[in-house]
């Protein structure tokens, strides 16, 4: 069973930055695909951005399209730490975060919500304008 404790979170401006971490407890941390993900209010839960392991300590990141080149993920395997740097922080931005974490079979869609076994309790970022 993994536990995840995202923190981080907070009111910002727009044009500003936040940087969100995840904790992980568990077992081996860094097998696990980890995931972020957002939900605003009054909508679906949505992908932003995913590091997925590649054998050799090499790492994948992927990202949806509306936070590319704004956002990025990394993660310290010997802190069992995964964090999310979101700079130039837009109004639409604003959202509850999650932090997942997967044994993804390589190919796996990193973007599907349902096939991350363990989720945190979220932390919410506000963008104002």
């Amino acid at each position: 069973q993994v536990h995840l404790e995202e923190s981080g979170g907070g009111l910002v401006q727009a044009g500003g930055s936040l940087k969100l971490a995840c904790a992980a407890s568990g077992p081996p941390f860094s097998g696990y695909t980890m995931g972020w993900f957002r939900q605003a209010p009054g909508k679906e839960r949505e992908f932003v951005g995913a590091i997925r392991p590649s054998g050799n300590n090499i790492y994948y990141t992927y990202y949806a399209d509306s936070v590319k080149g704004r956002f990025t993920i990394s993660r310290d395997n010997a802190k069992n730490m995964v964090y999310l740097q979101m700079n130039s922080l837009k109004p639409e931005d604003t959202a509850v975060y999650y932090c997942a974490a997967g044994a993804l079979a390589y190919g796996s869609p990193y973007d599907r919500a349902g096939l991350y076994n363990y989720w945190g309790q979220g932390t919410q970022v506000t963008v104002s304008s």
